[in-house]
């Protein structure tokens, strides 16, 4: 009995160790049968300066799917990211337009209402125990209502220094990338490093993993949840930022949608959706993969942009298929 025992754990671990990474390695063959098939059908698609600009034009996605990768590794969900997306746009080129405050006063600024709505959702979800798609929710109706109150029409923004960092751009050799893109790749290592080289990482994916557990080990639970939601505010108000440096505006309609591009970003990464497994670096890819999509479709000319939300549905509904299988098929915890 002992060694049948034996024999089946190395057997177990293999299949967890494969299960952990399987999404992660469909997300990165998805991605690069997608280059391969651009380059087959497409000229000049695989010129550097392509592939720098998915992350140009995908960089405030990127920032807010980060913060979405820690809210969904706990087993949690944002719905709010878009619309605080939009009300910080509102809020900087309000300030910036009409009533000349410095960007430098005005930036610190709505990233502190970003991490405060941040703050507010992980308090009432993680200490009252309210659900956090309704928390989100009811956080996206205020931020998108608040976006309107400040205007209804769009911003335009010609402050000199928004303007001198929508044009730089940083040299590569190959190419160039936006300060808004530098931006999220900062966020992207950022997010790794927090998720795998710091205990609030590691305790992240307890949580995720069995939250019962993890207070059990000891681990600080509710200030981790509460910091993972103020984390995604953050980010959502950074993405904010980067889109109005992006977009030179402020609009209450900016971001729509956002909150579900940034979720399907996610899970196409890899990161199951009930929590305990994932990685920063698959939703970063996941991104690509959107944008990959976007550039296809650009390249072809002939399809409708809406095109890239239906192949985007499609590929969500299979890597949720494929986390149900992977959950089918894993030993019992």
């Amino acid at each position: 009995m002992a060694a049948g025992n034996t024999a089946d754990t190395p057997r177990t671990l293999r299949w967890r160790i494969d299960a952990r990474l399987m999404p992660l390695a469909i997300t990165a063959c998805l991605f690069f049968a997608l280059v391969a098939a651009g380059s087959m059908l497409y000229q000049n698609f695989l010129a550097p300066q392509v592939f720098l600009n998915l992350l140009v034009d995908n960089a405030f996605l990127c920032i807010v799917a980060v913060g979405m990768t820690f809210v969904i590794l706990t087993g949690g969900i944002d719905l709010s990211v878009g619309a605080i997306v939009a009300l910080n746009t509102m809020i900087s080129a309000s300030l910036v337009q009409k009533h000349g405050v410095s960007p430098f006063a005005a930036i610190p600024l709505v990233l502190a209402v970003g991490a405060a709505f941040g703050l507010l959702h992980g308090v009432l979800i993680q200490y009252l125990r309210l659900q956090p798609f309704i928390v989100t929710l009811a956080g996206m109706f205020l931020a998108r209502g608040l976006a309107f109150l400040i205007g209804t029409e769009s911003i335009a923004v010609d402050h000199p220094v928004y303007q001198e960092l929508a044009s730089a751009r940083i040299p590569l050799g190959f190419g160039s990338l936006s300060i808004g893109a530098a931006v999220a790749c900062v966020v992207v290592a950022g997010g790794i490093w927090l998720a795998h080289a710091t205990p609030f990482g590691r305790t992240v994916y307890a949580v995720g993993g069995d939250e019962a557990a993890a207070r059990l080990m000891g681990l600080r639970v509710d200030r981790t949840v509460v910091g993972v939601y103020l984390l995604s505010g953050f980010c959502s108000a950074l993405a904010g930022v980067v889109m109005t440096l992006y977009m030179l505006s402020g609009y209450s309609l900016h971001g729509s949608g956002l909150e579900l591009d940034a979720i399907a970003a996610v899970v196409i990464g890899g990161t199951l959706l009930r929590g305990g497994i994932g990685y920063v670096s698959g939703t970063f890819v996941g991104v690509m993969i959107l944008g990959i999509i976007q550039t296809l479709i650009s390249f072809d000319g002939t399809l409708s942009s809406w095109w890239t939300k239906i192949v985007a549905g499609a590929l969500l509904l299979a890597f949720c298929l494929l986390q149900r299988f992977l959950e089918v098929r894993s030993p019992a915890r």
